[in-house]
């Protein structure tokens, strides 16, 4: 009887991908990877195992053993389908969809999606103020990093430490930074103010989790 390692190493063999790829993709050591298809780790936790499906172009319910058959013969792809091609993007911490929080950069956690988005890292939002724009709280918003924005544009901008997330305005005398949530006011910085500000990014897209 296959196990969980036997499916993710069969899988990945099927679809022509080394365990150093794997390895990249999941951040993690080729021996890690060696020791999740041999059964030295006891239990691939969920959310690894459905990053390790992702990559591999499957579900985590196959890889588990609940779905008997994949797509196509002995479990391969068809040929017009092609696996998810995937990257991994820093996410730099939690960016406040409300009132500004503490920005915190840690560079050493990463968030793998597709490489169709065209983002240099990504920002876990935090609050309700941008409910209107489909982003909520905790989802994951992919910035494109730039150091300025069209007018409308939804931006991560900081704020002497603090970061927020917010619809960006400036007519040369003033930003206006505008909540996607009629229960949070404007922020208005006008005068010596604007030399604190700072716009890290344009929010391109953003991810949420199924609940």
């Amino acid at each position: 009887m296959e196990t969980v390692g036997d499916r993710i190493r069969n899988r990945r063999k099927e679809v022509g991908m080394s365990a150093d790829k794997l390895a990249e993709i999941l951040n993690v050591s080729r021996s890690t990877v060696f020791r999740y298809e041999s059964g030295g780790i006891e239990k691939v936790p969920a959310s690894v195992l459905m990053d390790i499906a992702r990559a591999l172009g499957t579900t985590s319910h196959y890889l588990m053993g609940w779905e008997e058959e994949q797509q196509g013969d002995k479990g391969k792809l068809p040929s017009n389908i092609f696996p998810i091609k995937l990257k991994r993007f820093p996410l730099l911490g939690e960016i406040a969809c409300g009132k500004p929080i503490f920005c915190n950069e840690d560079r050493e956690s990463y968030v793998i999606a597709g490489t169709d988005i065209d983002a240099d890292f990504c920002l876990k939002a935090h609050g309700d103020s941008m409910i209107n724009a489909r982003i909520l709280d905790g989802d994951i918003v992919f910035i494109r990093e730039q150091s300025a924005v069209e007018n409308g544009e939804i931006a991560a901008v900081i704020i002497e430490d603090e970061a927020t997330l917010k619809r960006v305005y400036y007519d040369g005398k003033a930003f206006s930074l505008i909540s996607e949530n009629p229960a949070y006011p404007p922020i208005v910085i006008t005068g010596e103010e604007l030399n604190h500000i700072k716009i890290l990014g344009k929010a391109i897209a953003f991810q949420s989790d199924v609940k």
